[in-house]
């Protein structure tokens, strides 16, 4: 029997219709249920289908790298109508996509000109910023109005009247499973790119699927009753849209948070103890550290969290040990991932057993340093982290990244994401960092990320980057740049003997630049670009040594 390759659309409404009276969104006041959520869903999918926008060519005439449906660009904080939009394109068979709010004018249009966007769902407070990126562009707009004050763009429908118009299931397109899932990567270390999934890939590789599902077991799933998910980071990250589609495939209820403000600890812990949240998603150190000092700041009643999943960056073994100190109830889940891979690789601590090394999903492997064959457990050596099987056809428009990133390797489609990593005897897998951010000290490579963890163990630092610069001596040098905690005073110099006692000397940072604040992108990644202009004012480490 021919197992069911799953359209996003399709689980969705196989869910929604087992448990279509239970919560499905929650945001500040809304509320929404499963079933109020699929008939704006469709009201949408029929709204855009009107003005024309769908399926132009079916997968089996394209090429890995060319998409032949509408795109939808969506310019939106969090909000319930983020993943409505999301859920009505796919019923439209068109493809929506993540754009990041806090892009310039000129980034957005890149963007937006780059997937060949034919309609923008945008918040009325973006209108602006919306405008001065489309210039003369000619593109659909639909505005949802969040309270701000701000006019609408000429032209623009309001999300309510799109999604609230009555529009039978029956006028709409059948969904497949070779529909495209989008998603732009961050740009964190170069150009944005936009990475093309097929729903039935993304489905299993990153949303919570299961190979061989049915309509049956996806129902009894949702109607056994399910937790109460928090989607923390923004909707506009890849990660966080998994979380979000992880428990929608599960049933749960999925909380979100408001990502207007600047990320605040305080309304984070109370949003659990309120909702009774069960599990969250977290980026890293970004967001630890302000729940650890909220945490002991205050008293919260946080006893239903019983998992806290985290990826995106790294989080310290300090932060871990101090989150399990502070909530004995929970496990960490430390997620390995990326945009072109879906979730690769766990690690769960709890209080009484901490994680080593991540283990490997379904499809994770480590292809050798020449890419030419896969590594047995335990060969000693440092490889390349990849995936197989269900993985992304590749990067939209562009055929020789998707060769690169997406080879076929023994007959495989493969996806090497440009991680460096080791395969342990036991089959688990030792992330050294990614090879972008290795610097070439010496004829030393050293993984910056490893360098990282050590100097935010130092109790005088909040956090810290690490790159490289140019060095006469030595090609480049390492540089840490570090935000301090308030009061502390702690030299270049201790921090670099600080790193010094935990790996090989080499590896130190050989110049330290203090800061204010370490900047991050809102996803919680370091921004290298600005670190590596901060550390041309850096102070030197070694004291002449």
């Amino acid at each position: 029997m021919e197992m069911q390759e799953w359209s996003l659309s399709a689980a969705f409404d196989a869910i929604a219709a087992a448990a279509p009276e239970r919560d499905m969104l929650v945001w500040k006041n809304v509320r929404r249920t499963y079933a109020q959520v699929a008939a704006r869903a469709q009201n949408l999918a029929a709204f855009l289908q009107q003005r024309g926008l769908g399926v132009r060519r079916e997968r089996c005439a394209l090429e890995r790298w060319e998409c032949g449906q509408s795109t939808v660009a969506l310019l939106l904080y969090n909000c319930p109508e983020y993943i409505e939009a999301m859920l009505g394109c796919f019923r439209a068979r068109a493809v929506p996509f993540n754009v990041n709010q806090h892009y310039r004018p000129e980034e957005i249009r890149g963007l937006l000109e780059m997937l060949g966007a034919e309609a923008v769902v945008y918040h009325r407070a973006l209108g602006p910023l919306l405008a001065d990126a489309l210039g003369g562009m000619s593109v659909a707009l639909i505005d949802v109005d969040d309270g701000s004050g701000v006019a609408p763009r000429g032209g623009s429908v309001g999300f309510e009247e799109a999604a609230g118009k009555s529009a039978a299931a029956s006028s709409l397109p059948i969904p497949s499973g070779d529909d495209l899932y989008l998603v732009c990567t961050g740009g964190t270390t170069g150009s944005p790119k936009a990475v093309l999934w097929r729903h039935a890939d993304v489905f299993v590789a990153a949303m919570g699927g299961i190979d061989g599902a049915t309509r049956e077991s996806l129902a009894a799933r949702a109607a056994a009753g399910a937790i109460t998910y928090f989607a923390a980071p923004p909707l506009m990250h890849a990660a966080s849209q998994w979380t979000a589609f992880a428990g929608i495939h599960a049933g749960a209820t999925i909380v979100l948070h408001d990502d207007r403000a600047a990320f605040d600890a305080r309304t984070i812990l109370e949003t659990i103890a309120r909702e009774r949240v069960n599990f969250m998603s977290i980026v890293g150190d970004a967001f630890a550290r302000r729940l650890i000092d909220e945490l002991r700041a205050r008293s919260y009643d946080v006893a239903s969290l019983h998992t806290l999943a985290t990826g995106g960056a790294t989080t310290s073994a300090a932060c871990k040990e101090a989150l399990l100190e502070l909530l004995p109830q929970i496990t960490i889940i430390d997620g390995y991932g990326a945009s072109e891979t879906g979730g690769m690789a766990y690690g769960a601590s709890r209080r009484d057993a901490k994680a080593s090394g991540f283990a490997p999903r379904d499809g994770a492997a480590v292809l050798s340093a020449d890419r030419g064959r896969f590594l047995a457990p335990g060969e000693d050596e440092v490889g390349w982290t990849a995936r197989r099987g269900r993985v992304p056809l590749g990067y939209l428009g562009d055929r020789k990244k998707t060769e690169e990133t997406f080879p076929i390797i023994d007959g495989q489609r493969v996806a090497v994401p440009g991680d460096r990593a080791r395969l342990g005897a036991d089959g688990a897998l030792t992330l050294l960092g990614r090879d972008s951010l290795v610097v070439n000290s010496g004829g030393e490579k050293i993984f910056v990320e490893e360098v990282e963890e050590v100097i935010r163990r130092h109790p005088a630092v909040v956090d810290a980057l690490v790159v490289g610069r140019p060095s006469e001596r030595f090609g480049e040098e390492l540089v840490a740049v570090v935000q301090l905690r308030p009061g502390a005073t702690p030299t270049p110099h201790e921090l670099r003997e600080f790193a010094a006692s935990s790996i090989a000397r080499f590896k130190a940072p050989r110049a330290i630049a203090f800061c204010d604040r370490v900047h991050r992108h809102a996803s919680g990644k370091g921004d290298y670009r600005w670190a590596r202009d901060a550390a041309e004012q850096a102070l030197s480490a070694t004291q002449n040594r």
